[in-house]
């Protein structure tokens, strides 16, 4: 070959990072390396893999690219394990998780497939919607870890788990003392929303699916803030996750209540790019989380 295996996974790590400073830092090497690496393949190819902005951006000659060398610097990683005694399925896995899921089931998950196959370097990150999805189109995340929304009907939606959405109140609301609360009841109340858009996007429709209109008072960056918004009084919330133990970061409790309401669930998914080949790593890991969520209870605390 015109380049080498350690080049490609110095491309593959600058697709994954997004910058060629954040790759050198991972991969401990210096910038001129990797932009020497990528010039050198680049050459070899005859065409651009990156264009420069705001960090790098892959071409969709780059995407291509890209895609065929994860899988080459796959094919080569499960060839040095066949001498190990301990796994079959070596490599890389890059794991790219929804940002208010991956706290609950990201190191559990990565736990368990360590059990299974320890040759396997599994890299995490957290995503919102929006960059989970390009990222796994341009092949630099191989399996993404989220709800269902969002995603493009190409993408393989592999079900881990169902969630049915459940109310968050202040202590003391007057709703607080209700068995189960419904859609109409809460859009009398301000509603605290997450800024992300197709959760935000999604929040709305159960109610417009009813016929109401709820009061929007504000919207939050992160999941957390949202509970201590709703914890510290300023307005309700609808939720599908639920973390151990019903108190804010601040300290102060959460009343969480069912919806009465007969709403659909809302499905935990691995999912991946049909037009990119699964390596070894990644069918593993799907049947671990599979396994895994099989044998959990989640959110019932």
């Amino acid at each position: 070959m015109k380049f080498t295996l350690t080049q490609l996974r110095y491309v593959v790590a600058v697709a994954r990072y997004g910058s060629v400073t954040m790759a050198a830092q991972a991969l401990n090497v210096s910038q001129p390396s990797i932009s020497v690496a990528i010039d050198h393949v680049e050459d070899a190819l005859g065409q651009k893999i990156f264009v420069r902005q705001r960090g790098v951006a892959l071409t969709s000659f780059g995407r291509r690219a890209v895609a065929k060398a994860r899988q080459v610097l796959g094919e080569a990683d499960e060839l040095a394990a066949l001498g190990s005694r301990d796994a079959d399925v070596g490599g890389e896995l890059v794991l790219g998780c929804f940002e208010d899921l991956a706290p609950y089931f990201a190191p559990a998950l990565m736990r368990a497939f360590a059990e299974r196959c320890p040759a396997v370097t599994v890299v995490i990150g957290d995503e919102t919607f929006e960059t989970l999805g390009r990222r796994l189109a341009d092949s630099a995340v191989d399996l993404g870890l989220t709800y269902d929304l969002g995603l493009p009907g190409h993408f393989k939606r592999v079900l881990l788990h169902e969630l049915r959405p459940h109310a968050l109140l202040p202590a003391g609301h007057v709703l607080a003392d209700k068995h189960a609360v419904s859609l109409a009841e809460l859009a009398q109340h301000p509603l605290i929303t997450t800024d992300q858009p197709h959760s935000w996007q999604h929040m709305l429709d159960l109610f417009l699916s009813r016929g109401l209109s709820p009061i929007a008072r504000a919207t939050t960056s992160s999941f957390e803030l949202q509970r201590s918004m709703v914890a510290n009084g300023f307005g309700v919330a609808v939720s599908y996750t639920r973390p151990h133990g019903d108190r804010s970061y601040d300290g102060l409790p959460l009343v969480v209540k069912p919806l009465s309401d007969p709403l659909p669930m809302q499905r935990i998914i691995l999912t991946h790019d049909t037009r990119q080949r699964l390596s070894k790593a990644a069918v593993a890991f799907i049947e671990v989380a599979k396994a895994w969520f099989a044998g959990h209870d989640v959110f019932t605390a």
